[in-house]
């Protein structure tokens, strides 16, 4: 089976059933597997801006094994969105209460920037790096070395760094260890848990929460998306 999926699809998805609805500034292949995903994205309350798009779309192989783990197997060159792009709206983005930066070219992140809120992921750094804007968060990846953050990676540092870890929660600094919150059912399989626990801490900080609360909140989104198969973002239960 398929469906449209990546990172930025999936905390698309879960913005939007956390918030309602979501603008997903990206970029698709001209092909048909792009127009899928388009529409696919579309019809589950993404509001899509993007280009005509060009070329074939990227696409991935995921496989799960009996606990739930998966490995992905991407094929293709990544798309990404252009600030130079003169056919997506950018100036909104300066009435947005909150950007989550997935993928993009340095001019993209530079315009984000101008929403109230902008949380990263340490898979971009080198574009992080480049357009050295300040970040609210970043959050990386304490299992993958090529996903973990390290002092002074950036400058201007970010306000908040969030280290994932899975089942064993995680660290922020400032702000220290933070616990993962129990699967609230079966676990089917772990493709996009950690996107949705990202687009779960942009919400959470968009909505005025503080740090640890919108780590919570990040934390029960992620745990969510474990019952679910394949892109699966819903608006968790609130604490109990």
């Amino acid at each position: 089976w398929e469906q449209a999926g990546g990172g930025g699809a999936v905390s698309a998805l879960q913005l939007a059933a956390l918030a309602g609805a979501c603008d997903f500034f990206t970029a698709f292949g001209a092909d048909e597997l792009g127009l899928r995903a388009r529409e696919e994205l579309t019809a589950r309350g993404v509001r899509i801006l993007a280009g005509p798009g060009s070329g074939p779309q990227r696409r991935a192989s995921c496989f799960v094994d009996v606990n739930g783990e998966r490995t992905i197997t991407v094929i293709g060159d990544k798309l990404r969105p252009s600030g130079d792009d003169g056919d997506l709206p950018w100036e909104e983005l300066a009435g947005y209460d909150a950007v989550f930066f997935c993928s993009g070219d340095v001019g993209a992140l530079r315009k984000a920037r101008n929403a109230r809120v902008v949380v990263a992921t340490m898979r971009e750094l080198q574009i992080l790096r480049a357009a050295e804007v300040e970040l609210d968060a970043i959050v990386g990846s304490g299992e993958d070395e090529g996903e973990r953050y390290h002092p002074g990676d950036l400058d201007p540092a970010p306000a908040l760094v969030v280290t994932t870890a899975g089942r064993l929660g995680g660290w922020a600094q400032p702000g220290g260890p933070y616990q993962a919150a129990p699967a609230p059912g079966p676990i089917e399989d772990a493709y996009g848990s950690g996107d949705c626990f990202v687009a779960g801490l942009t919400f959470g900080l968009a909505s005025g929460l503080n740090p640890a609360e919108a780590l919570g909140l990040a934390a029960r989104c992620g745990a969510a998306a474990l019952t679910g198969r394949g892109v699966f973002a819903t608006a968790p239960a609130p604490p109990a």
